[in-house]
């Protein structure tokens, strides 16, 4: 069935001899098997799919242009109903109703609101955009989505981060994945509603501008007051050896030490490094700033003469801390660094105040996309609200019962014997261990990624995990896709274009 829905402004005044008539369209929609198709007069999206999941699932999609056709999901498993719903038209609006929730369109907009069984609204659309986008000749997109402007509900979920956020309302997250950060773009709210993001490519939740060094955004000075960047200086045994200005704290690459490091004046490998940036950081923009220290060694860092941040030593494993602002406009605020370099990195970057409103917000944005894509489920308790996720991605069996028990790891063993011998004592004492883990590197040296055993330091393999088995516990191994280019995998994988 399709429906073309006309508005029209008409002005007619009794006695006149002329009437004036100014149409106005307020677009169309079509009904289908499984939802509804809504093509707006405005807006970003040129169409807007809707598909009913569930009773209270609903699966909109938004794209550019009419008819596009989509790569399916790898996100989802879970397939729309059909004729589970009802659609009523209004004079600007269209309604799909479902037995446990409603979406209203605009058909001047595309815009959507969201109602429960209740009929009260619990998701309203407030930001949108559409922007082309070409990679390698393939036009793509840049997406952008924003609800509930202005919101006090708490968000939880986005997956596993490592930097102190639990309440994601207010908050920027990185949606990208990263050793021991996974990205999961869902959110449950604490109004018993959730979003899933259906997008491949690196997202964000919150400020869907990315974060960048500070002299993107700021004027700095040193501790003089010059403008231009901070003052550094490099101290070796506590003898300070060299001092510049530099335009940002930026030594978050492997690059960054490369290209930036004084390497005439400082040797990268002394011991007792130390690294002290003064200066002040100055804005036009008034407000709380969002800023995260990029780090893997110890830090120190002062802002207006307050210890904000003692970060300790993460090794191999930097990332970012997040912490506020606040700036007067164009007053100078004085920033302190003291970095300890022992082979890991340290960044510091920034991003403007967002507006109250749109910073309270449920916002995700994707930097490609072919469309934009989302599934808002609502539910009368949160449960239910990841239940309707379980439904759309499919529902992870439990783990079986020795998983849940005591797993023994440490950073790594370096020999069978170790490893055995760790089991044998536990054993010995009548401790209870259901699982040894058996971390990086048992493979030959120079052989990352060949998945062998190194012959002298294990031995036979085999009979390893066989004594783990007869001592009933299990051994997890990690496999660790990095390949060696002397490796057979790696010219396996070479050879069919694969790296």
């Amino acid at each position: 069935m399709r429906i073309k829905i006309m508005a029209h402004a008409v002005a007619s005044l009794a006695g006149l001899a002329t009437l004036t008539s100014v149409p106005a369209l307020a677009g169309s929609f079509e009904k289908t098997a499984t939802g509804l198709i809504v093509r707006p007069d405005s807006g970003a999206a040129r169409e807007v799919r809707l598909e009913v999941m569930a009773d209270n699932i609903i699966h909109v999609v938004k794209i550019d242009q009419p008819n596009k056709t989509l790569t399916p999901s790898l996100m989802t498993v879970a397939q729309p109903l059909q004729g589970s719903y009802s659609v009523t038209a209004g004079k600007d609006k269209v309604k799909l109703k479902a037995k446990r929730m409603a979406v209203e369109v605009s058909l001047a907009t595309g815009a959507l609101q969201f109602f429960n069984a209740a009929g009260k609204a619990f998701l309203t659309q407030h930001a949108e955009s559409m922007t082309p986008v070409s990679v390698e000749g393939q036009q793509m997109l840049a997406i952008k989505q924003g609800f509930n402007h202005g919101t006090t509900d708490a968000l939880y979920g986005l997956g596993q981060h490592q930097n102190h956020q639990m309440n994601m309302n207010g908050e920027d997250v990185l949606l990208m994945q990263h050793n021991m950060a996974i990205a999961v773009p869902f959110v449950v709210s604490s109004k018993n509603y959730g979003v899933l993001w259906d997008n491949n490519a690196i997202s964000r939740f919150g400020d869907s501008k990315p974060y960048a060094w500070l002299s993107r955004d700021l004027q700095l000075a040193d501790a003089d007051g010059v403008a231009g960047g901070l003052t550094a200086k490099y101290y070796v045994d506590g003898k300070l050896v060299y001092t510049r200005r530099e335009k940002d704290i930026a030594y978050q690459y492997l690059k960054d030490v490369a290209e930036n490091w004084p390497k005439d004046a400082v040797d990268p490998k002394a011991a007792n490094l130390k690294v002290v940036w003064e200066g002040t950081m100055r804005s036009p923009k008034a407000g709380v700033h969002k800023m995260q220290l990029y780090s893997s060694d110890y830090a120190k860092l002062t802002v207006d003469g307050k210890e904000v941040m003692d970060v300790w030593r993460q090794g191999w494993n930097p990332w970012y801390h997040n912490f506020e602002v606040s700036f007067k406009a164009d007053q100078p605020v004085p920033l302190r660094l003291e970095w300890q370099p022992s082979g890991g990195m340290i960044a510091m970057t920034h991003n403007d105040p967002l507006p109250a409103p749109e910073r309270h917000s449920l916002t995700f944005s994707s930097e490609l996309a072919q469309s934009i894509n989302y599934y808002v489920i609502n539910g009368d308790s949160m449960d239910k609200v990841i239940a309707g996720y379980h439904h759309l991605t499919g529902r992870a069996p439990m783990m079986p019962k020795w998983a849940y028990g005591y797993w023994q790891s440490r950073q790594r063993y370096e020999t069978q014997e170790q490893l055995l011998g760790v089991l044998r004592e536990y054993r010995k004492r009548g401790w209870p261990i259901d699982n040894m883990v058996q971390d990086w590197f048992y493979w030959p040296e120079d052989g990352w990624g060949s998945h062998d055993f190194d012959k002298a330091r294990f031995p036979d393999a085999k009979a390893m995990v066989d004594e783990i088995h007869q001592a009933h516990a299990r051994i997890m191994i990690s496999i660790w896709g990095k390949f060696y280019a002397n490796t057979a995998n790696y010219k396996e994988l070479e050879a069919q274009g694969h790296m």
